[in-house]
């Protein structure tokens, strides 16, 4: 059932309020409240349409099988994580999992980083037990501080939130338009905290043969590649040195992003196809305009937050943003197209990306029926693989974690299910970091993988706040896994390896632990 076009038309950024708020914050003094958000909704933008529109292009690709979407980053950022080696060494790592996929598919990677505004945390509760007292959950450090005595929600820290959001975005900006991401050296991205020699041996093999590849570029005279032109020096930073990056949180708090949601112009080069939810103009031609989140170029809602009649599914409804949808154990199939028809009733490309998280025990029994009701609605969607969040359990030393082997087993399940229903994967959506202490050594957050992790180490560097993330080699691990089924795919191999809860690296079996 598509949604009432005159309902659609009615939308407006504040609309969401006459529905019901999950994950709602209740402010003690809710005038000062008030009076953040009206600053805020003075602020500059953080993102611009032309930006947000180039990200739904690149997603219409990921749609068509044409490009593979890399979602990654912290479950919850803090602010106190927001300096310039931390920010480095995740985009680092993204840059490293993007370069094994390319290399291995041979498709262009679209690169979505968990940064820049991922503050806010939903709970299943609203108290939790600390020693032997109970106090308000801990919401992100947008809403009420990790310290116990601290838990009161300060509308402050959403200014202090558009403040961090914009120093990150800041430094990621230099650090793109500043030469970091040129693909002359791939091993400036923290390849020297990897303690694995297979990693470090297969990563060494793709960067030489990039090297190669470079050169060969270089001889024949590509004008990307010519000595006496590098940015620099004043010229462009062409194809080997800059990337797109995109930033995105989910959408939870929705004061704030109503906030940061603007009506503003649609790009020029877009204006004839795109519907304008209001035009401007004065004795001339009007300017169609668009109401674009400005907080993040991508925004997701969450599995508790995506009831059909809330106030999450309004607000989603009526932005330009591509949005995500996370799709867990719990969403019919009747309630998914429904959804799809209320969030993209003109079933447009780019516009929606299905996150699918159900445990790996649990993937079997649903996600063949979820795309078997996707594709029968003709709805145009990415899927991506989000095998973190339904496999978190409690180690015996009483720590958040997460197994590696059964990261694993969900992912080559997804792939797996995808093929078997005509479909394919289109991305993943991972938690990972590639922060590390000062002797050089990666988090220890999660069990497994090529270091064999156990649970006796998990306490070395246990540094979440929030969920437990692969560190750097892990994450490495499942680039390699990815990358090597693609390749596999290219090449026209039959072999069933995506079944097993292992892959081969560099000749070495990654344990599943």
């Amino acid at each position: 059932m598509q949604a009432n076009r005159t309902e659609v038309d009615q939308w407006s950024p504040s609309s969401w309020h006459s529905k019901p708020v999950a994950q709602g914050v209740k402010y003690p003094n809710e005038d000062q409240a008030k009076s953040v958000l009206s600053k805020i909704q003075n602020l500059p933008p953080l993102v611009s349409p032309a930006e947000i529109e180039r990200l739904r292009h690149q997603l219409m690709a990921v749609q068509r099988n044409e490009a593979f979407l890399l979602h990654a980053g912290d479950c919850a950022e803090s602010f106190d994580a927001c300096t310039h080696e931390n920010i480095s060494a995740k985009l680092g790592l993204i840059l490293s999992f993007s370069l094994i996929l390319i290399w291995g598919a041979r498709v262009p990677v679209v690169r979505i980083g968990r940064i820049a505004g991922q503050y806010a945390k939903p709970r299943s509760s609203g108290t939790e037990k600390i020693g032997d007292r109970e106090v308000p959950s801990f919401r992100g450090d947008n809403v009420n501080s990790l310290d116990p005595e601290h838990r009161t929600p300060d509308p402050e820290r959403l200014m202090q939130a558009y403040f961090h959001s914009t120093a990150t975005l800041n430094c990621l900006r230099s650090l793109l338009t500043s030469g970091f991401a040129s693909l002359h050296h791939p091993r400036d991205w923290s390849l020297s905290h990897v303690r694995s020699p297979a990693l470090r041996a297969e990563f060494e093999r793709i960067t030489m043969g990039l090297a190669d590849a470079l050169d060969f570029t270089r001889t024949i005279g590509s004008e990307t590649a010519k000595e006496g032109f590098n940015y620099e020096q004043g010229g462009g930073r062409g194809v080997l040195g800059e990337v797109d990056f995109y930033t995105s949180h989910e959408g939870l708090l929705l004061p704030y992003e109503e906030a940061l949601t603007r009506l503003l112009p649609i790009p020029s080069n877009l204006r004839s196809t795109v519907k304008s939810q209001q035009s401007t103009g004065g004795t001339g031609a009007s300017i169609p305009h668009a109401y674009y989140n400005t907080s993040a170029h991508f925004v997701w809602v969450g599995d508790r937050t995506r009831q059909l009649d809330g106030a999450h599914i309004e607000y989603f409804r009526g932005i330009r943003n591509p949005i995500g949808v996370k799709v867990g154990p719990s969403m019919g199939t009747e309630e998914l197209v429904k959804l799809l028809d209320v969030v993209n009733p003109d079933r447009e490309g780019g516009r929606v990306t299905l996150i699918t998280r159900y445990g790996a025990s649990k993937i079997e029994m649903f996600l063949a029926s979820h795309i078997a009701a996707v594709q029968k609605s003709g709805h145009p969607v990415a899927w991506v693989c989000d095998p973190m969040h339904g496999n978190t359990l409690t180690s015996s030393t009483g720590l958040k974690t997460r197994n590696f082997g059964t990261i694993i087993s969900e992912l080559t399940a997804c792939l797996r299910i995808h093929t078997e229903c005509g479909s394919k994967l289109g991305g993943v959506s991972l938690e990972f970091t590639g922060e590390f202490n000062d002797e050089g050594f990666s988090v220890t957050e999660c069990l497994g993988g090529s270091m064999e992790l156990s649970e006796e180490q998990l306490g070395l560097r246990y540094q979440s706040f929030c969920d437990p993330r692969l560190n750097f080699e892990q994450s490495l691990d499942v680039a390699f896994l990815i990358s090597n089924h693609f390749k596999k795919e290219r090449h026209g191999s039959q072999q069933a390896e995506n079944d097993i809860l292992y892959s081969e690296l560099g000749g070495r079996k990654v344990a599943s632990k």
